[in-house]
């Protein structure tokens, strides 16, 4: 068996060579490895154990049932199964359809995954974000900030039902600028063309990616690479001039002060003269700081930026607002004539950069020309006159506290509406500690996702309410005051919870460490370097019996939280902390009879 990662990086070694074609890729759908890179990287994400149209999970996975995948793929046999239906909701209330691909599928479509990403993620657009390693949310919104410095106009994009609107010819022709490998391109044709079961009907539609596939988001950004590769080319269009003129006021005040102070330079220190041409020059240094040095009503300065995160797009411009609407109309043009795409009218906006746009869950907004203040080295500046600034909308935790049923809004005589925390009962029947970590994976996850934001501080509202619905939930749990919870828990200033697990003592703290801007940092990650799971199956010893067996497979559960440690298997596992036990055929079986103990 070939190493993966040197059959990975053989292909992307090439990815930089525009002119270079992929040939011969189905060959390497043979390498056992591979699939074992695909469980690996797969297998800890409590969505792989979601049954497919053919009942089965990564349960049960094993090098035979790997070996039985490449018998079909050799002899063209392996046909995919359509994927089951399901939806879940949505911020807005709606509901996002998810297509659950057969186990089996998972598994081949990941390797797809790995294979494709080795030759496209290199020359994929700087301005895309989206389903990325080493990119996310968090990258698209600190290139925002840094580039997005005096625009005037802002377009919010939002692309109609994307997903469920890629045209499978054109995304197929894409693929084979690059891919000269009819077998490989008909493999995707495959996964594209498989359909979807719903409510016991079989529906294969002609477009379109299920989202929760693993192949889907990269072919999603393959396809939208075009659209980045057109926004860059408008780009060179669109902008003009270096720099903008200088403004004739800024010009004028600095003639005065370099005037000031050739006369200062002939006056004697002690003299009042002196002493009061200062005072005027330090009046026009302030009257030069409060201004642009540049004249902001330059038409002939032009410019245009644009950040991409999956469907959801902004672009920023210098330049009037007749030329927004041009630039929204091109963009809306080529997704049409081009892509087949459709911009959803109702949220592509064309905004002020005074005013608030939207993307990714923040406001956006250019900050207005405000009172000069001191740096850090000394110098009077307007640090917010024309530089970008990302807010956490009130919305956005509200409608957390409301989803989580942790706040109250009632109305009161002579008061329109009154805020109250309150107990969350369907968290009663939780240990007290597993209630305190909800808590603050609930707090810690919105502060994390809004730790960009300028006012990030407002999450000490949000914080309050949270904190007495914590409180509330613990005493209608324990049939006593909100005081008598207090006067338990809280020691030396902390809210902290002691308890035992596996014979250990252990104390959780509620989060207490406020919620401060945080320095804009990359994306994380999404390389996977252990080889963990991969190495025991590939021992062939049973973690039960002890015996060598080459059919070993995988047991494996959704999450260890879900075990009760009833059997000794579970408690093993438990003890481990391990969602995976190699097993032996023999050990398998009597596992799943319930025999195992």
């Amino acid at each position: 068996m070939r190493n993966p990662e040197t059959v990975l990086e053989n292909l992307k070694s090439h990815a930089a060579t525009p002119d270079y074609q992929y040939k011969r890729l189905y060959r390497n759908l043979y390498n056992p490895s591979l699939y074992l890179m695909a469980y690996q990287q797969t297998y800890s994400k409590p969505g792989n154990m979601s049954k497919g149209i053919d009942g089965q999970t990564f349960d049960g996975m094993s090098l035979k049932r790997i070996h039985n995948i490449i018998r079909r793929l050799k002899d063209y046999s392996y046909q995919l199964k359509p994927a089951r239906r399901t939806y879940i909701p949505k911020k807005n209330g709606k509901l996002r359809p998810l297509g659950v691909p057969a186990s089996d599928d998972k598994l081949i479509q990941q390797v797809i995954k790995m294979l494709l990403e080795s030759i496209y993620e290199d020359t994929f657009a700087e301005t895309s974000h989206g389903f990325r390693p080493e990119r996310s949310c968090h990258t698209a919104l600190s290139q925002i900030k840094i580039n997005f410095t005096g625009v005037k106009w802002f377009i919010e994009g939002d692309i109609k039902s994307y997903f469920d609107n890629i045209d499978h010819h054109i995304l197929i022709s894409i693929l084979r600028r690059r891919i000269k490998d009819e077998y490989f391109i008909s493999l995707i044709w495959k996964c594209l063309r498989a359909g979807y079961v719903e409510n016991g009907i079989y529906c294969k539609p002609n477009k379109g990616l299920h989202q929760g596939s693993p192949i889907s988001p990269l072919l999603a950004n393959v396809y939208l690479n075009e659209f980045d590769q057109y926004m860059a080319e408008f780009k060179n269009a669109f902008d003009r001039n270096e720099k903008r003129r200088r403004s004739p006021e800024y010009n004028r005040i600095q003639n005065r002060e370099q005037h000031l102070r050739k006369i200062i330079s002939k006056l004697s220190d002690s003299s009042k003269e002196r002493a009061e041409m200062i005072r005027s020059l330090k009046q026009l240094r302030n009257i030069c700081v409060s201004m642009s040095c540049s004249d902001p009503m330059d038409s002939s300065y032009k410019r245009i930026f644009y950040q991409r995160y999956a469907d959801d797009f902004i672009i920023g411009i210098i330049g009037s607002k007749q030329e927004a609407e041009q630039v929204k109309d091109k963009v809306s043009g080529y997704l049409s004539e081009q892509l087949h795409l459709e911009l959803s009218q109702e949220k592509t906006l064309i905004t002020h950069g005074k005013e608030k746009a939207q993307f990714l869950g923040y406001d956006i907004t250019i900050g207005r020309k405000g009172t000069p203040s001191k740096d850090k080295l000394g110098k009077l500046s307007d640090r917010h006159n024309g530089r970008v600034k990302l807010y956490l909308p009130q919305d956005a935790w509200l409608k957390k506290l409301k989803l989580y049923k942790a706040l109250k809004i009632g109305n009161q005589k002579g008061i329109s509406e009154t805020w109250e925390p309150c107990a969350r009962p369907d968290l009663l029947y939780f240990p007290d500690h597993e209630i305190v970590r909800i808590y603050n994976w609930e707090i810690q996850g919105l502060y994390q996702y809004y730790k960009l934001a300028d006012n990030v501080s407002v999450l000490n509202d949000y914080y309050y309410i949270m904190k007495y619905s914590l409180l509330k939930t613990l005493a209608g749990k324990h049939n006593c005051s909100v005081r008598k919870i207090m006067q338990k828990y809280f020691h030396n200033g902390r809210f902290q919870i002691n308890f035992s697990t596996d014979g250990k003592s252990k104390t959780i703290y509620l989060y207490d460490y406020g919620f401060r801007k945080q320095p804009i940092i990359k994306g994380r990650s999404m390389k996977y370097q252990s080889k963990e799971l991969t190495n025991r199956l590939l021992s062939h010893q049973c973690e039960w019996c002890g015996s060598v067996d080459p059919n070993v497979s995988t047991h494996q559960v959704r999450k260890l939280s879900e075990l009760s440690g009833a059997t000794v298997w579970e408690q093993k596992m438990l003890q481990l902390n391990r969602k995976t036990l190699i097993l032996c055929p023999v050990c398998h079986d009597k596992l799943h009879k319930g025999l195992l103990n």
